[in-house]
């Protein structure tokens, strides 16, 4: 079967020059609030990268780019990051992986679904396993 070739495809989550620290402090839950500043500290440690808000809302660490085995469509995502939404704190760090399986069954309470990692408060989840999501999801390709 022939390769498919590449095309980089035009996404509307882009990064921006928007202040992280500013949209933060304005999350109105407290606990979220809390949260995303203790993630914030976290990704940029693991990752060694400046975080970088896209759109509106999504906090990012690095820039990768990810290709679809299946169509060869191509997208600049961020390699890791996280939104505070009103319902959860979601983690953009590659879930999906066979590589977290066992991580995952350790961390605590959470859900996960396209490559994302759902959780209502960090102390639900276990710190210390969630740092080895991070770290193994920077690993991968």
């Amino acid at each position: 079967m022939a390769e498919k070739k590449s095309k980089l495809a035009v996404i509307k989550t882009k990064p921006t020059t928007a202040s992280v620290e500013e949209f933060i402090n304005a999350v109105s839950n407290e606990q979220k609030r809390k949260d995303s500043f203790v993630l914030l500290d976290m990704m940029k440690k693991a990752s060694g990268e400046e975080p970088v808000l896209w759109s509106n809302s999504i906090i990012g660490f690095g820039i990768k780019r990810y290709k679809s085995p299946s169509t060869g469509r191509e997208v600049d995502w961020l390699r890791i990051g996280f939104c505070p939404r009103k319902a959860n704190l979601t983690l953009y760090i590659g879930v999906g992986s066979k590589e977290h399986a066992a991580a995952l069954k350790k961390l605590g309470k959470h859900k996960t679904a396209g490559g994302c990692l759902y959780i209502n408060k960090l102390e639900d989840i276990d710190l210390k396993v969630f740092k080895g999501i991070i770290v193994t999801s920077l690993k991968q390709k």
